[in-house]
């Protein structure tokens, strides 16, 4: 698996995964909400840690810039 997230991508999603997740688990919402918020917290979280993305490789999008730089 190639590397496609990186840079401010991979913090963004950091960052969106932690909100969602202190969301599904402490906010006074509907369960449905909750575990929404819980699925896209678990996707951002798993896409920022291995720093690829399926939705990035269909749309051809790469932020990662380690390839970049060793070239």
């Amino acid at each position: 698996m190639k590397s496609n997230v990186g840079g401010m991508d991979r913090t963004g999603r950091f960052v969106l995964g932690v909100v969602l997740l202190i969301v599904g688990l402490v906010a006074p919402i509907e369960m449905t909400w909750r575990i929404a918020a819980l699925v896209i917290a678990a996707i951002a979280l798993v896409t920022a840690a291995v720093r690829y993305c399926p939705a990035n490789a269909i749309l051809g999008i790469n932020s990662y810039e380690g390839d970049k730089k060793k070239q």
